[in-house]
C-alpha cells in the first residue's frame, strides 16, 4: 500500500534538463530576494508585519472553520472575523508604510513557488496506450436531455449522432428509467458500442454494463461537471466533438471502480458529503442544506461512525469524510474536484478527513496534502464499516443507501473507452513544492539530481495482466476482480 504523495512525487520526476536546473536556481534566488527585500527596506518592522500577515491568515482559516461548524451567533461572529482579519492586516501595513515592501516580498515568494513547481514538473506522465478502434456497425447511445442544463439539445447531439449511424435513446418523461437495464437490452440486441451523454452517475451505470459485456464505451461530455470526461482528455466545452470517436477514434483501456457490485468511474464518498447529498433539500438549495447540516456532522453529533480499512488494515476510525476514487487524485484533493493524471494504475485512491477542533481544521486548510488530519494513500481494496446497518454513499454524485460493511475494489483495465483521436488531452499535473528535491535539482550535478526515475505502475499492471489488443478475451474476466458486498 503506497502513500499517494510518493506516487505524485514520482510522476513529476525525470532526468533533469538544463532548463529545469535553472528554474530551480531561479526559485531559490526569488525566495532569497523576498527575504532581502524585507530585511533591507523594512528591517525588523517588515518581518513583524509579515508575521502579522501569517497570523491573520491563520485567524481567517480558524474563523472559516467556526463558520462551518457552528450555528447562530457564533457562525455570524466567525463571518465577521473572516472578513475583518485581512482588512486589519492591510490597514496595519498602510499605517506603518510597509505595504509595498510586503507586497513585493509576497510577489517574489509567489514567483519562487511558480519557478519551483515548473522545475519539478517532468512533463505529463504517459497516458494509457491507444489502440486502433474498429468502426462500429451498431452503436447505441443513451442521452439525458436534462443533463448539464440541456446540452443535448443545445449542441444538437441527437441528430448528429443519428447522422453518424448511431441509435439514440432519449431519457424523456417524468418516469425513472433503469439506464443499466436499457444498456443491457441494447447489448442483447447486438449493440457493439454503448455511449452515454449525461452526468457522471449515468456514465458509471453504462460503464458497468460495457465492462461486463467487454464492448467499448463512448463518453459524451454533456453533464454539468464532466469529471470523467476531463480525466479522459475529452472536450468539455463542445460535447459534439466527442462524437468524432465514431469516425476517427482510438480505444483506451482504463480501470473501473466497484462498490459492491455497482461500478463507479470517479469516486464513492462517505460521511459528510454523502449525508448532505442524501438530504432531499439538497437538490433545491445546495448551499443552505450544507450550512444547515455541517455543524452537527463536524462536531460528531450526527452521521454514522465510520471505520475504514485499506487492504485489510484499519487506517481511520471516526472520520468526518472519506473519498474512495478510481485511481488517486492529484495532491491530496479532499473534495474529488481535482484531476487524476492516470486512470490505469490499478489502485484506488483513499482520502480521509478527521478534524476535532479549529486548530486541526486550520492545519488541514493550510497544508492539505501533508496535514495530520488528512489520510491519503492508495489501496486495492477499501472496506467502510459502521455500527449502522446502512449508510449513505455518494456514488459519482448520486446518493445511495448501502448495507454495511461497504466494500470498494478496483478492476484493472476492465473498461474499453473509445475516444476521438484528436482531443484536448489530460492537463499536466501540478507537482507539490518540495524544497529538498528542488535543492538537489539546483545544486547537484548528474542524472540523479532530479530523483529516481518515475515508477510506472500502469506498465506493471499491463505486464501482470498480459494485456491484449481490443477484441480479445476480457481483461476483467482474466483478472478475476469481480467484487461483492461483504457481510
Amino acid at each position: 500500500m503506497a502513500g499517494k504523495g510518493d506516487d505524485v512525487a514520482a510522476q513529476g520526476e525525470g532526468r533533469p534538463t538544463r532548463g529545469r536546473r535553472w528554474l530551480a536556481r531561479l526559485a531559490f534566488a526569488a525566495a532569497a530576494a523576498a527575504v532581502v527585500v524585507l530585511l533591507l527596506f523594512g528591517g525588523l518592522k517588515s518581518i513583524a508585519a509579515l508575521l502579522l500577515g501569517f497570523a491573520g491568515l491563520a485567524v481567517g482559516r480558524a474563523a472559516a472553520w467556526f463558520f462551518l461548524a457552528y450555528r447562530g451567533v457564533v457562525r455570524w461572529l466567525a463571518l465577521v472575523v473572516l472578513v475583518a482579519a485581512p482588512v486589519f492586516v492591510i490597514v496595519v501595513y498602510i499605517v506603518n508604510r510597509l505595504l509595498w515592501e510586503v507586497a513585493l516580498s509576497v510577489v517574489l515568494a509567489a514567483a519562487a513557488a511558480a519557478a519551483g513547481r515548473a522545475a519539478l514538473s517532468g512533463g505529463a506522465p504517459a497516458g494509457p496506450p491507444e489502440y486502433a478502434a474498429a468502426r462500429q456497425r451498431q452503436p447505441f447511445i443513451i442521452m439525458n436531455p436534462r443533463s448539464g442544463g440541456g446540452k443535448v439539445g443545445k449542441f444538437g447531439l441527437k441528430d448528429k449522432a443519428a447522422a453518424l449511424g448511431a441509435e439514440v435513446s432519449l431519457l424523456e418523461g417524468p418516469e425513472t428509467v433503469d439506464v443499466a437495464a436499457l444498456a443491457r437490452h441494447a447489448a442483447d440486441r447486438g449493440a457493439d458500442l454503448l455511449g452515454v451523454a449525461g452526468g457522471d452517475g449515468t456514465q458509471a451505470l453504462v460503464a458497468g454494463v460495457a465492462a461486463g459485456r467487454d464492448i467499448p464505451m463512448l463518453v459524451i461530455s454533456a453533464g454539468t461537471r464532466n469529471h470523467f470526461a476531463l480525466d479522459l482528455g475529452l472536450d468539455r466545452d463542445d460535447p459534439a466533438r466527442c462524437l468524432d470517436a465514431l469516425t476517427d477514434g482510438v480505444e483506451l483501456r482504463i480501470d473501473l471502480g466497484l462498490i459492491g457490485d455497482r461500478a463507479f468511474v470517479n469516486n464513492a464518498s462517505f460521511g459528510v458529503y454523502a449525508e448532505v447529498v442524501e438530504n432531499p433539500a439538497y437538490r433545491d438549495d445546495k448551499a443552505g442544506t450544507v450550512l444547515q447540516m455541517l455543524p452537527d456532522m463536524l462536531s460528531g453529533h450526527q452521521g454514522a461512525h465510520l471505520i475504514v480499512r485499506a487492504d485489510g488494515r484499519v487506517i481511520l476510525e471516526g472520520p468526518q469524510a472519506v473519498l474512495v476514487s478510481n485511481n488517486p487524485y492529484e495532491a491530496g484533493d479532499i473534495a474529488g474536484l481535482d484531476r487524476r493524471a492516470r486512470l490505469d494504475q490499478g489502485v484506488l485512491g483513499v482520502i480521509g478527513v478527521k478534524v476535532d477542533n479549529a486548530a486541526q481544521a486550520a492545519g488541514l486548510l493550510n497544508r492539505a496534502a501533508r496535514s495530520r488530519e488528512l489520510t491519503a494513500l492508495t489501496a486495492h481494496e477499501v472496506v467502510i464499516d459502521s455500527s449502522e446497518p446502512q449508510i449513505p454513499v455518494g456514488i459519482d454524485g448520486e446518493s445511495v443507501l448501502m448495507p454495511t460493511p461497504v466494500r470498494c475494489t478496483i478492476r484493472p483495465l476492465a473498461l474499453r473507452v473509445q475516444v476521438p483521436r484528436s482531443r484536448p488531452g489530460v492537463p499536466v499535473p501540478r507537482p507539490q513544492l518540495d524544497w529538498a528535491r528542488l535543492r538537489r535539482l539546483a545544486f547537484t550535478s548528474g542524472p540523479a539530481a532530479g530523483g529516481p526515475p518515475p515508477h510506472d505502475q500502469s506498465r506493471q499492471n499491463r505486464d501482470n495482466l498480459m494485456r491484449r489488443p481490443p477484441g480479445g478475451s476480457s481483461v476483467a474476466r482474466a483478472a478475476g476482480c469481480h467484487a461483492r458486498t461483504s457481510g
